[in-house]
C-alpha cells in the first residue's frame, strides 16, 4: 500500500548550516543537514542513572536529558560512527568511562515532524574519570539518580521549569507500565 506522499517529490525550503527544512506532498518536516545523526547513552549502574542537564536554545530553559551527541559533526569527524561518538560523549558530558556497551538499535526522535534519527547505547560498568560538563561552551550539569526515586526526581525537575527531553520514558516505562511501585 503507498500513501499518497510517499512518492511526491522532496523540496528543500531552507537550508542552514545544522538544519533542513523540508517538504514532501503536503508534510513539511525538518532533517539534520550532511545526514548527521546522534548516538544516545543510557548509562546505567548500581541502581542509578546518569543524566545531563543543559540549556536548550529552542525550549528556552535548561532541559533534563540522556547523554548524547552528534556523529560526524566536529570538522574532521567525518568518519565517526556511533560508538565512538559515543564513547567521546559519555566522558565528555558526565566524566564517566564504560568497560561495557550495547548498541541497543537505532530510534527516531519525533518521526512525524524530524527525520533525525539516533543510534541507542546501553553503557554499563561505569568508571568516574573526570567532572564532566561537556565543552566549554556546554554548561552541562551531571545528575546521578537512583532509578527507584526517579518518578519523583522527575517530577521535581519539572516542577522547577526543567524540560523533560522524551528519552526519559526510557527509564519511566516500567513505572508507566505499572511494573514498579
Amino acid at each position: 500500500m503507498s500513501t499518497p506522499d510517499a512518492d511526491a517529490p522532496e523540496e528543500i525550503a531552507w537550508k542552514g548550516d545544522w538544519i533542513i527544512a523540508k517538504k514532501r506532498g503536503r508534510w513539511e518536516y525538518a532533517a539534520r543537514a550532511r545526514d548527521i545523526r546522534a548516538a544516545v547513552i543510557l548509562a546505567i549502574e548500581d541502581g542509578h542513572i546518569i543524566l545531563v542537564e543543559q540549556y536548550r536554545v529552542p525550549l528556552g530553559k535548561r532541559c533534563l536529558e540522556l547523554p548524547a551527541g552528534l556523529i560526524g559533526d566536529d570538522e574532521g569527524g567525518e568518519n565517526d560512527d556511533p560508538f565512538s561518538a559515543a564513547t567521546r560523549e559519555l566522558e565528555e558530558e558526565t566524566g564517566y568511562r564504560a568497560a561495557h556497551w550495547e548498541n541497543c538499535g537505532e530510534f527516531f526522535s519525533s518521526p512525524g515532524m524530524v527525520s533525525e534519527g539516533f543510534t541507542l547505547f546501553k553503557a554499563t560498568g561505569l568508571e568516574k574519570i573526570s567532572d564532566g560538563g561537556g565543552t566549554d561552551s556546554e554548561y552541562i550539569t551531571v545528575h546521578r539518580v537512583k532509578l527507584a526515586d526517579f518518578t519523583q526526581v522527575i517530577a521535581d525537575f519539572r516542577s522547577r521549569g526543567i524540560g523533560i527531553d522524551t528519552r526519559m520514558l526510557l527509564a519511566l516505562g516500567p513505572h508507566l507500565l505499572g511494573e514498579v511501585s
